[in-house]
């Protein structure tokens, strides 16, 4: 398997109640079984998941952080990780202030698996084309400096790629291996639009047929509290 990884150029500001499906298709033409990957912001300013914030003081948005958790599990200065009401387990409860106005700030999606489908069925709807749909944002993670993209929607590709009761290279049964593909490719994604070149579109070309298929990010990918040994 061969995958190409093409930033998508010409987006251009996304504003309050924009069709993003239109925006992304007037910027690029994607093929069926591509997966196009879309970062948080753009989502959000679309659908206009934005509050107002003091632009002179950069902690003004801690009382957001606060509304939007559902449990905070740590504090140390002024970070906050916390469970969101989608499960998510992130610093400040995805409240961002980077790339908006001084006086703004982004919550997540309400829904993010929603606002993939909604792309998705847009795309198809006016392109005729089949794609997969990530909506990505930037998480940090336990034990490891630094910090990635994931997935905290999709739709039309499955979140996790079971490889339970396969065998490896020397013919061993897997017990336990699930990869999750639509981190893996949102992150993939992130390599070809950064932090700060204005680039919130990717497109994933030669995703294995096998991956496609339905699945939610919250249902397949989120790991329960009973299950995780951290919570």
């Amino acid at each position: 398997m061969k995958l190409e990884v093409l930033p998508v150029h010409g987006l251009g500001e996304v504003q309050v109640g924009d069709n993003i499906a239109a925006l992304i298709l007037a910027a690029t033409t994607p093929v069926t079984n591509d997966v196009v990957v879309v970062t948080q912001k753009i989502v959000s300013k679309a659908e206009n998941a934005l509050v107002e914030v003091d632009p002179q003081d950069p902690l003004s948005h801690k009382p957001i952080v606060e509304q939007e958790s559902v449990r905070v599990l740590r504090r140390r200065g002024d970070l906050v990780i916390s469970e969101t009401k989608h499960g998510f387990v992130c610093a400040n409860a995805g409240v961002d202030r980077s790339n908006l106005n001084p006086n703004q700030a982004a919550l997540l999606p309400t829904n993010p698996d929603r606002s993939a489908r909604r792309i998705r069925s847009g795309i198809r709807r006016q392109a005729g084309v089949d794609v997969a749909v990530i909506v990505s944002d930037t998480f940090g993670r336990p034990w490891r400096r630094g910090v990635t993209d994931v997935a905290i929607g999709s739709a039309g590709i499955k979140p996790i790629l079971d490889l339970r009761g396969s065998t490896d290279a020397v013919g061993r049964e897997l017990q336990v291996t699930e990869v999750a593909i639509v981190d893996e490719l949102a992150a993939a994604a992130e390599l070809v639009m950064g932090k700060a070149e204005n680039i919130p579109v990717a497109i994933v070309r030669g995703v294995d047929a096998e991956w496609f298929g339905a699945g939610s990010i919250t249902a397949d990918l989120i790991r329960s509290a009973t299950q995780d040994l951290f919570r």
